[in-house]
């Protein structure tokens, strides 16, 4: 019964090794890849870092069989020891300057305890003044104490205990209840890594006093709850600086941990179990390794797929409902390839249906016809489509009782929106009869395709003004999550501003946007704030006195100055701002025009075009500062 207990704490205490290897390592790219730009957030991804290497020689250990083939392995896990204390205290710090708490000493302590980590490595690794020689047991292997080994425990501890003050300081400096919550987390959780470390540290002192079933109990506890905090504690961390919305990374962090981490762990688990399921069923260990890697990865993947929606409605679920409603809207919306696809399928369906080769759907933009898809011979369409006028099509007497009227070879339905009141479209096919000739079923399935294409048509349009408010409030919605990713505490004022200069604004990035909508004439020109800058006061004199004119000039020279050296190129990746700007500003150019010009698609210029606004308010705020540094040295 024994041997039973003992052989499951020694497993129980690999599968958590592992564990806790797979959580740290997962997290500190988790962490690096999301929020490498905060410092708390790289602090502790060095603190994981050093987990993961203690428990990284904590596995290898289990599998050698002599003491001296674990020393190399036991040196390796010193890395992580050593400089536990040296990263708790960066942390520690890290969180607290979060704060607004500055101090230079106490950064230099940061420096000395990672100098002093350092040298009690190189100690452990070339002398035996903090360890020596050692002991090997089936559940330990591990150095003993050499007489150094105190004054390592004395940092060790005063270090951890430094970093627990600046953590309970940090904490009391959060007034609200969301940060003062998160601070309480992570001084929760802080002492997480010293929990793991500290049984290593008992039994290097005292190798004798423990039993094997009391060694193992007391580190696989310990392992639990490094595993249980680590998290926690990474999921503070994940908010610090993060610029998306707490629901986001709330949810992107969770279905990282579920696909990642947990499936990780559950196949090692089950890889463990190989032997004993290989004497139950006869393969060989390898087929069993196979079975358990690939059978365990794809089920796990499957099983959280299934229980994704609840779990999304358990991460947000005071926002369930305005989250479906987004989803919805997110399966139902057109690109333009699903608009031309849905077109398509509708229009082959017609010309099989009446046995024609040619036909075409295109919607009104303005006064003019966007052919949208086309079958058959190109160049009657084009002969047909500048004939029909808008105002012709509005004329209810135009259409015969099927529907439809009969224009140079071709039948031709008006597409309407759902109000009945206004055409956006026009489906044509080539007439197979000079006369009308419909029967009653092929009339009924053309309405219903009509019908399809109609709906096409008007949601196209609906989504087109979605975008364009969306494009609107795009660059506010940015500046806001950047606002929101700085986490404001009580105390002294954040020497960081929440915005990073004049160009960050969302008044002077806004005002800059309406100027250039009115660059040739308007109201958001004439009455811009930009009238104001320096730089438009200082040109009015080389234009007239007209701050319109300055204030015109002012941009072409902003835009003038993203222009790179060179011969102009209208695809190359660093004329591509220039390019929109120059064309759309300048020219006045449409943005459809845009898009043919610099063989992109539309979506890709409006999104391309807002990158452009911002570097053009970056520059024109640059033009504004050293104007002002300029007038100050005169």
């Amino acid at each position: 019964m024994l041997d039973w207990f003992l052989s499951a704490l020694m497993l129980g205490n690999v599968i958590l090794s592992s564990a806790i290897i797979i959580v740290s390592f997962s997290l500190f790219l988790y962490l690096i890849a999301n929020n490498f730009r905060n410092a708390v957030a790289r602090s502790f991804a060095a603190l994981l870092a050093f987990i993961a290497i203690i428990y990284i020689g904590d596995v290898f250990l289990q599998r050698v069989e002599t003491f001296d083939d674990a020393v190399l392995w036991l040196k390796f896990k010193w890395i992580g020891l050593a400089f536990i204390p040296a990263s708790y205290l960066h942390f520690s710090d890290a969180l607290l300057r979060s704060t607004h708490v500055y101090s230079s000493w106490r950064r230099g302590a940061v420096t000395l305890a990672y100098f002093a980590s350092g040298a009690f490595l190189i100690l452990v690794a070339f002398g035996d003044l903090v360890v020596r020689d050692g002991f090997h047991f089936p559940t330990a292997t591990q150095f003993s104490a050499g007489p150094l080994f105190p004054l390592f425990g004395i940092f060790f501890f005063a270090l951890t205990g430094w970093g627990v003050y600046n953590i309970q300081r940090a904490r009391q400096r959060c007034l609200t209840s969301t940060t003062r919550r998160r601070m309480t987390y992570l001084a929760a959780a802080f002492i997480a890594p010293a929990l793991g470390v500290f049984p290593y540290l008992i039994i290097a002192s005292f190798p004798a006093e423990f039993s094997p079933s009391l060694l193992l109990l007391l580190t696989l506890l310990a392992k639990i709850g490094v595993a249980a905090m680590i998290t926690v504690m990474a999921y503070t961390v994940a908010y610090q600086g993060a610029l998306s919305p707490d629901r986001v990374v709330k949810h992107n962090l969770i279905h990282y941990l579920l696909r990642g981490p947990l499936v990780a762990t559950a196949i090692v688990g089950l890889m463990f179990f190989a032997p004993t399921v290989e004497r139950w069923v006869g393969l060989s260990r390898d087929t069993m390794l196979y079975v358990i890697v690939i059978g365990a990865g794809v089920s796990l993947q499957l099983l959280i797929n299934i229980a994704k929606p609840g779990i999304d409605r358990l991460i947000s679920w005071s926002d369930r409902e305005e989250l479906d409603r987004i989803e919805e809207i997110d399966k139902r919306l057109l690109t333009t390839s699903d608009l031309r696809q849905l077109l398509e399928n509708v229009l082959s369906a017609t010309c099989d249906l009446l046995r024609v080769q040619t036909g075409f759907i295109a919607a009104i933009e303005g006064e003019e016809w966007r052919l949208e898809t086309l079958v058959g011979a190109r160049e009657a369409v084009r002969h047909i489509l500048p004939k029909v006028t808008r105002s012709e099509l509005t004329q209810d007497d135009v259409a015969t009782a099927n529907g439809f009227f009969v224009r140079d070879g071709f039948w031709l339905w008006r597409l309407r929106a759902k109000s009945e009141e206004e055409v956006i479209g026009l489906m044509g096919i080539a007439a197979r009869a000079p006369t009308p000739d419909l029967s009653a079923r092929e009339e009924q399935l053309i309405v219903a395709w009509v019908r399809q294409a109609e709906l096409a048509l008007e949601d196209r349009q609906l989504q087109q003004g979605l975008f364009s408010v969306l494009e609107e409030i795009s660059s506010e919605v940015a500046l806001l999550q950047r606002a929101r990713g700085k986490r404001l505490y009580a105390g002294t004022v954040s020497e960081e501003p929440t915005e990073t200069g004049l160009a960050q604004s969302p008044e002077f990035h806004r005002a800059v946007k309406d100027a250039l909508d009115h660059y040739w004439g308007g109201p958001k020109l004439t009455e811009s704030p930009l009238l104001r800058l320096r730089i438009v006061q200082n040109a009015l004199a080389e234009h007239e006195n007209n701050p319109t004119r300055a204030l015109r000039a002012q941009i072409a020279r902003a835009i003038e100055s993203l222009k790179p050296d060179g011969k102009r190129s209208l695809t190359a990746p660093e004329w591509l701002l220039y390019n929109i700007l120059e064309l759309k500003v300048l020219q006045g150019k449409k943005i459809r025009e845009i898009a043919y010009q610099l063989a992109m698609s539309e979506s890709d210029v409006y999104r391309k075009q807002r990158i452009a606004i911002q570097e053009l308010a970056k520059t024109i705020a640059t033009m504004e500062e050293q104007d002002k540094t300029r007038a100050g040295d005169d």
